[in-house]
């Protein structure tokens, strides 16, 4: 029988730090010298095992994107928004290519209603022995209104969100990273937090292998809908054009 449910271990859970929240808890990103497990370091970006494995039948890893417990992917220098990227990509890449997992999910909560816990900015890759997220993967999550394209990148708004209301999409081939790739993705973390026509605080990056494309879907993050809680039904707004007409006006009207 094939698994479709996670199963989270309470007992580690209720031992994680956060501090989201509670602004009295010691950040544990910042202790740098007392990280074990180490996979991979890159200056001020480092990939370790996670201490807090909640997910079972899983391999987990986080990915502390900077030594700055204060930083925020969108206002990252081009040089290191760049080298984190790759650097991500590149290990999510790797882990699905060893034949180890069924899948491998990348992805970035940010914020006190992204389901995260900690606020140093980090990502995380993580391998699923028996489940395969692209089952419920298609192309036309990702389709969307063209907010920007260049160098093969595609940036979107979606038409078909998944949850529901505003999801941003960037897309690129998997063969090659292009820069536009990871700009498209600070631009739209950068509207949320700073332009969203409601306040925000919190979002998702959620990245995608699906045949031959890398697509990241960039998600605000408010109290879910109670149509997709329980009846598993997105809605799409009727002011979709209005927004990605914003997006190009803010950040592409002087090119």
């Amino acid at each position: 029988m094939v698994n479709t449910h996670l199963h989270f271990n309470t007992s580690i859970g209720v031992q994680k730090p956060e501090n989201i929240r509670n602004k009295n808890q010691a950040c544990p990103f910042c202790e740098r010298d007392q990280l074990r497990d180490l996979i991979a370091v890159d200056g001020p970006i480092i990939l370790l095992k996670n201490k807090y494995p909640v997910l079972e039948n899983a391999y987990q890893t986080v990915l502390i994107e900077t030594d700055d417990c204060h930083a925020d992917l969108s206002t990252y220098s081009k040089e290191h928004l760049h080298r984190l990227i790759r650097f991500g990509l590149k290990f999510w890449l790797e882990m699905e290519s060893t034949g180890q997992y069924r899948s491998v999910i990348f992805f970035k909560n940010h914020g006190p209603l992204s389901g995260g816990t900690i606020a140093h900015p980090h990502m995380q890759i993580v391998g699923l022995h028996d489940i395969d997220y692209r089952e419920k993967d298609s192309h036309d999550m990702f389709e969307g209104l063209l907010i920007s394209e260049q160098n093969g990148v595609r940036f979107t708004l979606s038409t078909k969100p998944r949850v529901g209301f505003y999801e941003f999409n960037v897309e690129m081939g998997d063969v090659n990273y292009k820069q536009e790739f990871g700009e498209y993705i600070q631009k739209a973390v950068h509207y949320i937090l700073n332009h969203f026509p409601f306040k925000a605080t919190s979002y998702n990056v959620f990245f995608h292998h699906l045949d031959d494309k890398i697509y990241a879907k960039i998600v605000s993050r408010f109290v879910t809908t109670p149509l997709y809680i329980g009846y598993g039904i997105p809605q799409v707004p009727n002011n979709l054009e209005m927004m990605a007409e914003e997006v190009r006006r803010i950040y592409f009207s002087i090119m």
